[in-house]
């Protein structure tokens, strides 16, 4: 028998890009609002990479809409994939620096934490990785 046609391969991963923005010793979260995928966990600032944007582009564009402050965006610190389930994310995490004081212009909660206390916080699962970075002394 002939297949009835060609197969769906893979999901294409979905790009996100998040800033971590690190002051004093502190590094900044934000809390994913209700109704959203993984309401209730705090992650780094960002979001999906839209279809024609560079990945600066799109953390830049992320962090203008959620906390109305412009941002430099430094090297990039890691990237990483993980998989929920469904399509697989590609997470994109770039050193930054702020211009200006953030706000949560979505209603979003919003802290500095220091980098201790991170591993303390409910963090999405494709954060880990992002996270023991952050909180390990780096070798001599």
């Amino acid at each position: 028998m002939a297949p009835d046609g060609p197969r769906p391969g893979p999901p294409a991963a979905i790009e996100v890009v998040a800033a971590v923005v690190e002051r004093d010793g502190r590094f900044l979260v934000t809390r994913r609002l209700e109704g959203t995928h993984l309401a209730g966990y705090w992650e780094f600032p960002g979001g999906k990479r839209g279809p024609e944007e560079g990945l600066e582009e799109a953390l830049e564009r992320e962090i203008r809409e959620e906390l109305g402050v412009a941002v430099r965006v430094g090297p990039l610190i890691l990237s990483s994939e993980y998989s929920y389930g469904s399509a697989p994310i590609v997470l994109h995490f770039y050193e930054c620096a702020l211009e200006g004081e953030p706000r949560p212009i979505l209603g979003q909660l919003m802290q500095w934490v220091a980098r201790n206390d991170l591993g303390t916080l409910l963090l999405p699962p494709a954060d880990a990785e992002i996270v023991r970075l952050l909180v390990t002394p780096p070798r001599r």
